[in-house]
């Protein structure tokens, strides 16, 4: 039916009800153009005509925060601040990060920083999470004081990460201190992470009764009980061979947790192997499953680590299958990265390389996928047996997997290669390294270098030295020690004299071995003096420049002494002429009391008979000349005492 005809079987009012009449409103519109009219309409009248929900309320609304106090901390972003080109930067620095470039990725951020588009909380907390998590302490403690500086608030994770920096680093009181930090003026409270961060740093640095102090402060906190926590707890009960205090913990944890996780077990497991309790230990790995658990993949590794590595691999080979076999994400994991490194570390220690690598190449069958340091565990037991081929077979399988090589990937590919006396390919190894914009440190370099000098090929060995110097990668005493036999062994004595040179120019050391080894191999070619000249020369340098800062330093103590003796002097005399100026002080006063009392009694006299007028007037005359004498004593006085002061 169409529209007009609809409206022709509405009912006709008469013209007299016209008021009465229902307009109806289109629901459609004949053209977008309309449409968008209409709303422009209707937003124009709301401006001018305000709803009528806005006259509606009490009262006027309260102020936000009168008294608000300018010390109390800020509160960190929320989500919602990621918009526009805050979300625009966030997205260009996570693309940084994994692309491996963390300097730039902070540079960004620093840069930002006091621009039009500051990074949210969130950019900055990436940034922190990449280079704490690639072990980049010093600059994450950097950026992080950075942060703090700009006045960026932190949020919980922010103080997380710190924790867990301070706890890597092995300083578990600078993280207390944070935690009491983040407890007395923070906006927000403490989380199950936060504790399991600090026992875990506790515990590893063997503060087992500071780390069981937390626990009652979690549960103030109105945290219920963690089975990670309590599992840190245990850890370090077994490990300091409390084995019933960690029964202890078990029972309360059992008490407090509503639904358990099996997490524990593996710790209670690893306590009773500790005391030779094989029994109890596998007693109670059988109860694990005979009450039902559901074991997630972090409750299963414990367990796998603990037969794993207390003579149990078989056990552990079942178990591993078993979670294999339950594994099915994203519903249940049963199985992660953890898993995977403990099989590959059990079968090597029981000489199985090949199982290894078949367990290791099972992960992306279960959707896991090895990051570097599992990479990085593989190859280094496959290069100590000897295994170079598979472990350069895994490096080249790590470009097809997107899995970056780092420092220490290189070095032991390096290192096996110089093993197998393949010199060339262990030097390539480590020049790819630099090429990639790795930068090796004084322990890769030296493996380099002894290994190239070993071979006997001192010129590619003394490139490599240069080029650790090029980079300003200062050499310690096993370099010089590397370096100087080589040269030595070939008879290169002015390279050695040039090298030995620079290192008592640095203010540097050489081994006492590596000393005598220079002065036995220079005294065979009768070129031992010019070592000693050396030596010599920079000894008297020394004595010269210990003798020149011993000059100043006196040269500054007596012209410190003498400043203090002109000021005493000066004190001195301001101190006389206050004196006099006392004096002269107290005797204009003393005259100026005579005047006064000389007045009194003329005024008393003046009280007599009227002939004694003019005796009075003398008198009267003869005061104030008085009067003007004691003022003209005390301004010559006064005008003397300034000149003298003048002249001083």
């Amino acid at each position: 039916m169409s529209l007009s005809k609809y409206f022709s079987l509405l009912p006709q009012s008469p013209v007299s009800h016209r008021h009465h009449l229902l307009f109806l409103r289109f629901l459609s519109f004949s053209s977008p153009e309309d449409a968008a009219a209409e709303r422009r309409r209707r937003k124009r009248r709301l401006r001018i005509e305000p709803p009528l929900s806005s006259s509606n309320r009490s009262g006027p609304r309260p102020p936000i925060s009168p008294n608000a106090n300018p010390n109390a901390p800020k509160l960190p972003e929320t989500t919602s601040a990621l918009t526009g080109n805050r979300l625009n930067l966030h997205n260009k620095v996570l693309s940084l990060l994994r692309e491996r470039q963390f300097t730039e990725a902070a540079l960004s951020v620093r840069h930002h920083i006091y621009s039009n588009c500051r990074p949210t909380i969130f950019t900055c907390n990436s940034v922190l999470f990449s280079l704490l998590n690639h072990r980049l302490y010093p600059d994450f403690l950097s950026l992080h004081r950075f942060f703090t500086q700009a006045s960026i608030a932190p949020n919980l994770v922010t103080f997380n990460l710190l924790l867990q920096a301070y706890c890597d680093i092995r300083k578990p009181e600078t993280a207390l201190e944070t935690y009491r930090t983040m407890l007395n003026s923070s906006p927000f409270s403490p989380s199950p992470t936060t504790y399991r961060i600090l026992t875990k740093g506790l515990v590893d640095t063997d503060r087992l009764s500071r780390a069981l102090e937390l626990l009652p402060e979690m549960r103030e906190k109105g945290i219920g009980a963690d089975s990670i926590v309590y599992n840190n707890l245990m850890l370090g009960c077994v490990k300091a061979g409390e084995l019933e205090k960690a029964i202890e913990i078990f029972g309360e944890l059992k008490q407090n947790l509503k639904v358990y996780d099996g997490i524990v077990h593996g710790t209670l497991m690893k306590g009773y192997f500790s005391k030779g309790m094989d029994k109890e230990a596998m007693e109670c790995y059988e109860s694990l499953f005979n009450l039902g658990f559901k074991m997630n993949a972090i409750s299963y590794n414990s367990v796998l680590d603990a037969l794993a590595k207390n003579a149990k691999f078989d056990e552990a080979e079942g178990l591993f299958d078993r979670m294999l076999n339950e594994h099915d994400p994203p519903r249940r994991v049963t199985v992660n990265l953890g898993s995977f490194n403990v099989m590959v570390d059990g079968f090597c220690s029981q000489g199985k390389f090949q199982e290894a690598i078949d367990v290791f190449r099972k992960m992306s069958e279960k959707m896991c996928s090895p990051d570097t340091l599992s990479y990085n565990n593989l190859i280094e037991q496959l290069c100590n047996n000897g295994l170079l081929r598979e472990a350069e077979a895994l490096y080249n399988e790590m470009a097809e997997k997107s899995v970056n090589p780092d420092e220490f990937t290189y070095v032991l590919l390096v290192d096996a290669c110089f093993r197998e006396k393949k010199e060339n390919e262990a030097a390539g190894y480590f020049e790819k390294m630099v090429e990639t914009g790795l930068k090796p440190n004084v322990v890769a370099y030296n493996k380099v270098i002894g290994g190239l000098v070993n071979a006997s090929k001192i010129d590619e060995a003394t490139k490599f030295f240069e080029q650790m110097r090029e980079k300003e990668l200062k050499p310690d005493t096993k370099t010089y020690d590397f370096v100087l036999r080589g040269l030595c062994e070939q008879s290169r004595f002015d390279e050695v004299l040039k090298i030995v040179g620079d290192v008592l120019k640095n203010d540097e050391v050489l081994d006492t071995e590596t000393k005598e080894f220079v002065f036995d191999s220079l005294r065979k070619v009768e070129r031992d003096g010019e070592l000693q000249n050396l030596f010599d020369e920079r000894e008297r340098e020394k004595a010269e420049a210990l003798a020149k800062e011993a000059e100043e330093a006196s040269k500054s103590e007596e012209a410190a002494k003498a400043a203090s003796e002109g000021a005493t002097i000066g004190d001195g005399e301001a101190k006389a002429d206050d004196a006099q100026a006392v004096q002269a002080l107290s005797e204009g006063e003393a005259l100026a009391v005579h005047s006064e009392a000389a007045y009194e009694d003329m005024e008393s006299s003046s009280k007599g008979p009227k002939g004694d007028v003019t005796s009075v007037e003398g008198d009267m005359v003869e005061a104030k000349e008085v009067g003007a004498f004691a003022e003209e004593g005390e301004e010559g006085k006064d005008s003397a005492n300034i000149e003298q002061v003048g002249t001083s």
